[in-house]
């Protein structure tokens, strides 16, 4: 079997938030002290994953590649692709088709955040898993926003239905998803929904219609952000803002991650640091290589 590769979907036009997002995409938008983009680079990285692939609109690409370039900086290889109009979050698996090249794959979407002390374990499970697809289970208050998960009573999933007007359940499907090889084949045969959209609840349905898809509930310890609207934008701003002064730490840094991974030297993290002197970012990645 191949090793496991990822794929950031950063596409789509970010609408929700405009006029902020007019002229910049909204995964290039800070939240609180990093790039949006850097928490979900940070959850492939954390599990272990190495090969990435960004699908980005065409007319953003350059601004992600001037702040991520290809990856080398953190021990990791970015290659790139775009996605030309935003027509489903399935069509990302034909686009990195070529890319994988009969890989598994791990998908998350570039405006997803997600931290928890019990996280990393999840991400082992899922990585763990080679067969069929898993996917991430997270209850919330408004879930016909979302695609939600229906099970029975013993808890087995017995449906994923996209934005329903009466939810099945409280549990959301969130923007993260473990694939195994078939996922592109799969998505070419997804229709188009109402909305001219290949949707990825399609997708995970035929996994779950084969028998072959496996949901992960995640647990109360564990918190899942999407910043796709000004206020949502604002509390991630906030939670991570909260978390980093209360722990006295910082929080999904790539840097931190490739260092954790054994991917870079603690030369090669003082040496990002450097570059940052002048930022609380900076110093932070400065004490983490200065304790090895």
């Amino acid at each position: 079997m191949k090793m496991r590769k990822g794929i950031v979907l950063a596409g789509g036009t970010g609408s929700r938030l405009f006029p902020m997002t007019t002229a910049v995409s909204k995964q290039l938008m800070p939240v609180f002290d990093k790039p949006m983009i850097y928490y979900p680079i940070s959850v492939l990285m954390q599990a272990g994953i190495q090969d990435i692939l960004m699908i980005t609109t065409p007319h953003d690409q350059v601004q992600f590649q001037k702040l991520l370039g290809d990856g080398s900086q953190w021990g990791i290889n970015i290659e790139w692709a775009v996605q030309p109009s935003p027509d489903g979050l399935a069509q990302a698996l034909i686009i990195a088709e070529d890319f994988l090249d009969g890989a598994p794959s791990a998908l998350i979407l570039g405006d997803n955040l997600y931290f928890g002390a019990g996280f990393s374990q999840t991400l082992k499970s899922a990585q763990d898993n080679q067969n069929g697809a898993t996917i991430f289970g997270y209850q919330v208050r408004d879930p016909s926003r979302y695609g939600v998960v229906g099970f029975d009573g013993d808890g087995k999933v017995t449906s994923l239905i996209e934005k329903p007007d009466h939810p099945a359940s409280n549990y959301a499907v969130t923007g993260l998803y473990f694939y195994d090889p078939h996922a592109p084949e799969y998505a070419r045969s997804v229709k188009p929904s109402e909305r001219g959209e290949l949707e990825i609840t399609a997708l995970n349905d035929i996994y779950l219609q084969c028998g072959e898809l496996q949901v992960e509930f995640l647990d109360d310890g564990t918190t899942w952000l999407d910043t796709g609207t000004p206020r949502s934008l604002l509390a991630a701003a906030q939670f991570v803002s909260v978390i980093e002064e209360r722990q006295g730490l910082r929080i999904c840094c790539p840097e931190v991650e490739a260092f954790r991974q054994g991917w870079i030297t603690s030369e090669q993290l003082l040496a990002l640091a450097k570059q940052l002197r002048k930022s609380g970012y900076g110093s932070f990645l400065a004490r983490i290589a200065a304790a090895g």
